[in-house]
């Protein structure tokens, strides 16, 4: 199975050579670096070796550090690359996701932080129910006086919250949105994006447009994107559906296209629900003469 090896360090004063080493030895042949803090979830190499890794692969790193600084982010990384069907490994920690020991380990950390998130509500509601035995009410004062500058404070802060969770899962839909908008209706553009996702972090319509809407108000997408899409032939939409699978990762091979388009629950052009990879040529070959790689 191939290996791709990630480093990572904080500042540009550091090196990942000795990471970059280690990841080498293992057998990685492939190794991404990146200067970034472990907080961001939102790095772009990160995001680049997730996006292009593929079935069968596995994703190295020298510690669990160096790829996440919260259990939340580790299981949302690994999440995204069980739902690829690639496997994870830290080389000093006892986690690889392709033995079954691997896999224990993993249930017990998911067990763990559903544990932690327990006591967190357990806590909450004990303090509140002890406020309110004390004759405390909860809220904002400002909100219950219906004073309008602590409602726009409570807004713009509500609106700092969303983009800050809009940022984190960024590097899911905006390359998409960026790349594939007004082109291709924006059906088209969730299911792609879905396509590449776990189940439980899929994106509806609404949720999607939200999210689109914010960015481009904010200056982080062209208005553009937010155009009437193009009435595009029937004959033209698998290619440009294909042509936008292989946009996103030029390395991608034909069966994880193949692949892709099944989660998608994408029918051949015969309409069939498996997919082969001599279609996906077919499809792409067509796309170059549309002009749409």
């Amino acid at each position: 199975m191939p290996l791709i090896g990630y480093a990572r360090v904080s500042t540009e004063d550091q090196t990942p050579l000795p990471q970059s080493e280690a990841l080498r030895s293992a057998g990685c042949g492939e190794i991404f670096e990146e200067h970034a803090s472990g907080g961001n979830r939102a790095r772009p190499i990160l995001a680049r070796v997730l996006e292009r890794i593929s079935k069968g692969d596995t994703l190295v790193v020298v510690r669990i550090d160096r790829l996440a600084r919260s259990l939340s982010h580790l299981l949302e990384v690994i999440e995204r690359l069980e739902a690829k069907g690639a496997f994870f490994r830290s080389l000093q920690d006892p986690i690889d996701t392709s033995s079954p020991q691997g896999k224990f380990t993993l249930q017990v950390l998911g067990a763990a932080a559903e544990f932690e998130r327990a006591l967190i509500r357990e806590r909450t509601k004990a303090g509140l129910a002890s406020a309110r035995a004390k004759g405390r009410v909860g809220g904002n004062p400002g909100l219950r006086a219906k004073d309008p500058a602590a409602r726009r404070k409570v807004l713009l802060a509500r609106q700092d919250g969303y983009m800050e969770r809009l940022n984190e899962t960024a590097q899911d839909w905006v390359p998409h949105v960026r790349r594939m908008r007004p082109d291709m209706a924006w059906e088209d553009v969730l299911r792609i994006i879905n396509g590449s996702l776990p189940h439980d972090r899929h994106w509806t319509q609404s949720r999607l447009l939200r999210a689109v809407k914010a960015y481009v108000r904010d200056g982080f997408l062209p208005a553009e994107v937010l155009g009437r899409a193009g009435r595009r032939e029937t004959d033209d939409r698998l290619p440009a559906i294909v042509a936008a699978i292989k946009g996103a990762d030029p390395d991608i091979t034909l069966q994880a296209i193949c692949d892709r388009l099944e989660s998608m629950r994408e029918r051949t052009p015969r309409g069939r629900t498996s997919w082969q990879p001599s279609s996906v040529r077919m499809l792409l070959e067509r796309a170059e003469r549309l002009g749409l790689v």
